[in-house]
């Protein structure tokens, strides 16, 4: 390829660019091609899977109970009373099995520790897996959301205390939680046209994208991290947040694709901001890898009253094909507040969208507007994420909180590290990772990488000649490894993404040797000049 299709393939959002390069990786049938451009784990829990298979079989025998007279396949509505009891007399056939033994143990924690009722945790979950009802209540189920809220509460909160309640919305993955988050924002005229949206960079490139679009139109302000403080904001950057005109601001923590949580320091700052002078901000904090991050402190424990959470089972659990996220958002909460005080043509506008809901439109809290705006608000009866979806994630989200030796959660988190470790080692230079970092991704900095094995000259050299996005294409063409550009996660220097969750020990040490090979190549081309 010459420099101009280079330059014009650059422009694209980094997902596109992967499909150019998997399709140049993939073009030598003799070769194996090794794609880190994408965050899918090649690793999954497989606890909740085997618990959710177990169900099944029991669901399946309830509701053959009901019409079991008509022997033609018939099944019913599984009946609540007695149901405990019944699977009692089917746990006891499977002793050992792991799936049951996980389902038991379930069933007795959430009575001792949520003081949920058994039984009708139990038959929720039943009834769930038949998928044999619509989702009611349409946001998610109760026990489901009781469950799944305890879940984020641990992951999310740390050692900070609780500060009130707060709602969950079950949606098909976090990314479909953001789509629904700017929708409803716009819808309510919470943003429109002309408006400025923050956006904590680099982030994943969707957040990029989405404001500019036609029917949003909102500008985007770069509220950027720094590289030599551990991909930290500096106080100058925070300080664009105080800015009124700056209605919403976007993060992803910890970040995509740097890798690195927020330090205290940060978050204090930013919780400084929303208790001071932008007691309106609105905050999205997407922190769907907070669960690799030692420690983990999420913004919307920090600065509650102005945070939307979105949290995606997807990584952590290796459940990208399931599509399990949600959207918290505690009951005191910005959003609510910045309704109420719409102008009253706004919220008459406003009454006429959410009539056919509720006789008191004005009353319908924010998320249960994201639940409506989901289903264009006509189709809320209907709304909500698929029962079967429900119950996985609530499988998941009670491994989490029985995982009381973190015995996954170190697994996962050593899974990573330690092929972070492989991967630098075999370029040739000391892998170092900062207390903040998790190591998901990592952004190998191209200039400094070449700075560190050949010197400034060559450095200024590579950067000079606009060798990063060659690079890529040059490393899939010559050895099948497809890489992310930095620069469209907003990346300002010369860097590629590489994914650490996808591939094998042995592949990682091969994208090692293979990107050390390639920057040896150009050292040539610098030293032939």
């Amino acid at each position: 390829m010459d420099d101009l299709d280079i330059a014009k393939l650059a422009t694209l959002s980094p997902f596109e660019l992967k499909d150019k390069l998997i399709e140049i990786a993939g073009s030598d049938a003799d070769r194996m091609m090794l794609n880190a451009g994408r965050g899918n784990p090649n690793f999954l829990a497989t606890l909740p899977r085997r618990a959710f298979l177990r169900l099944g079989e029991f669901a399946m025998q309830e509701a053959e109970r009901s019409y079991s007279y008509l022997n033609s396949g018939f099944g019913g509505i599984p009946e609540t009373e007695g149901i405990v009891q019944r699977f009692e007399a089917y746990s006891n056939h499977h002793e050992s099995d792991p799936g049951v033994t996980f389902i038991r143990s379930a069933v007795s924690y959430v009575r001792d520790q949520l003081g949920l009722s058994r039984q009708e945790f139990l038959s929720e979950a039943v009834c769930a897996f038949l998928g044999c009802n619509y989702p009611v209540p349409p946001r998610m189920l109760r026990h489901a959301e009781e469950i799944v809220k305890a879940y984020v509460a641990q992951e999310m909160y740390g050692l900070v205390p609780k500060q009130g309640d707060f709602s969950l919305f079950a949606t098909e993955g976090g990314t479909a939680a953001m789509t629904y988050i700017f929708q409803t924002l716009k819808h309510n005229l919470l943003v429109q046209a002309g408006d400025k949206v923050a956006l904590g960079t680099p982030i994943f490139s969707p957040y990029l994208e989405i404001p500019p679009l036609p029917g949003y139109d909102l500008e985007v302000v770069d509220i950027r991290m720094e590289e030599e403080d551990d991909w930290q904001f500096p106080e100058t950057e925070l300080k664009k947040l105080e800015d009124p005109a700056v209605k919403v601001f976007c993060v992803v923590n910890p970040s995509n694709p740097p890798s690195a949580k927020l330090s205290r320091a940060s978050l204090d700052r930013i919780a400084d901001i929303v208790n001071g002078p932008r007691k309106d901000l609105i905050i999205v904090t997407d922190d769907v890898y907070g669960t690799f991050a030692d420690d983990f402190v999420s913004l919307f424990a920090r600065c509650p009253r102005n945070t939307l959470c979105v949290y995606s089972f997807s990584k952590y659990f290796g459940a990208t094909g399931w599509r399990l996220g949600v959207i918290g958002l505690h009951d005191d909460n910005a959003l609510d507040a910045a309704l109420d005080a719409l102008s009253e043509k706004a919220k008459k506008v406003l009454d006429r969208r959410y009539m056919s809901l509720t006789t008191e439109p004005r009353s319908l809290r924010f998320i249960d507007r994201l639940v409506a705006d989901s289903r264009a608000v006509a189709l809320n009866h209907t709304a909500g994420l698929s029962l079967p979806q429900q119950l996985q994630m609530t499988l998941f989200a009670l491994n989490g909180l029985m995982d009381i030796d973190d015995r996954y959660k170190d697994a996962a988190k050593r899974l990573v590290r330690h092929r972070f470790d492989t991967l630098y080692m075999n370029m040739g230079t000391k892998p170092e990772l900062d207390e903040n970092d998790i190591a998901y991704y990592t952004l190998i900095d191209l200039k400094k990488l070449a700075e560190r094995l050949y010197g400034e000259a060559f450095a200024k050299w590579f950067e000079d000649n606009n060798k990063a996005t060659d690079f890529l294409f040059r490393l899939a063409d010559e050895t099948g490894v497809v890489l992310l550009p930095g620069k469209g996660f907003e990346v300002v220097d010369p860097s590629a993404r590489v994914s650490l969750a996808n591939l094998t020990e042995h592949d990682y040490a091969s994208i090692g040797k293979f990107s050390r090979r390639v920057l040896d190549e150009y050292y040539g081309d610098f030293a032939g000049d």
